[in-house]
């Protein structure tokens, strides 16, 4: 699994912990709703750091908490 893929699933678990959808959380993190479907759909290869935190500060979360799951345990080599 690569950095994106499992940043798209951490988005979606996030919400589905916090029971709220993807629009819910576009308005909790103040990122538009488009923004975050290119990002849960694959559209989005490249999210930054500030999208990221952004959506942290949105779910009261830490970044280390947005990355302290499985997801980002075995990720593929970025440089090959």
């Amino acid at each position: 699994m690569d950095i994106g893929m499992a940043t798209q699933k951490r988005i979606v678990e996030l919400c589905e912990i916090n029971n709220i959808t993807i629009n819910k959380l576009s308005i909790m993190c103040g990122i538009t709703q488009s923004t975050l479907n290119n990002i849960i759909s694959g559209r989005n290869k490249s999210t930054t750091v500030s999208t990221i935190k952004k959506i942290c500060d949105g779910l009261n979360i830490t970044i280390l908490e947005f990355f302290d799951s499985p997801l980002f345990d075995n990720l593929e080599q970025e440089v090959k």
